[in-house]
C-alpha cells in the first residue's frame, strides 16, 4: 500500500470511530428518561392559595425543582407532612438561598398554592423565617399567579 493510501485508510478508520462514538452518545442521551418540567397549572390550583406554618423535616436540592418537606401544624393541633415545590436550585442560589439555608427543625411559614389533587403538596411562593426574613422561593415562567409585593418585587 502506498503512503497516501495508508493515510486515507487511517482517516476512514478514525471517521468510522468518531461516527460510532457520536451515535453511541446520542443513543445514551435519548435512552435516559428526561425529567418532566411542567407548567404551574398542570399540577397546582391558582384558586387554592394556602399558608402553612411548620418545621423543616428535609430539603431536596434537585433539578428541576427544590423540594422542602415540612411538618405543618393544623389549627386543631394535629401535624401533617407537606412537600413544597420551590424554584430550581440555580435560581434559588442566585437569590442567596443555599442547601444550608433551611436546616431540619427550622420554623417557617410558606405561602403558596395547593396541588389540584388536594394532596399535601404545594407550589411555594414566599417563605418567611422566624426572624421575619422573607424569601421568594417560587419558579418564574411557570404560569404561577404573580403577586405584587412592593417590598420584594417589581410589577411586571
Amino acid at each position: 500500500m502506498r503512503p497516501i493510501d495508508q493515510r486515507c485508510a487511517r482517516e476512514d478508520v478514525m471517521h468510522a470511530k468518531r461516527t460510532t462514538a457520536a451515535v453511541a452518545g446520542l443513543v445514551a442521551i435519548l435512552a435516559n428518561p428526561v425529567g418532566a418540567h411542567h407548567a404551574f397549572s398542570a399540577e397546582f390550583d391558582a384558586n387554592a392559595p394556602l399558608k402553612l406554618k411548620g418545621t423543616v423535616t428535609s430539603m431536596e436540592w434537585i433539578n428541576p425543582h427544590v423540594w422542602i418537606h415540612i411538618d405543618a401544624k393544623k389549627d386543631d393541633g394535629t401535624v401533617e407532612q407537606w412537600a413544597i415545590e420551590a424554584g430550581g436550585p440555580t435560581s434559588l442560589f442566585r437569590r442567596g438561598f443555599t442547601k444550608e439555608s433551611l436546616t431540619v427543625g427550622t420554623a417557617i411559614v410558606v405561602e403558596g398554592y395547593q396541588a389540584k389533587d388536594r394532596s399535601n403538596r404545594a407550589n411555594g411562593r414566599d417563605l418567611t423565617l422566624a426572624n421575619g426574613q422573607k424569601l421568594f422561593i417560587g419558579s418564574s415562567g411557570t404560569g404561577a399567579p404573580y403577586e405584587v409585593n412592593p417590598e420584594t418585587q417589581k410589577q411586571r
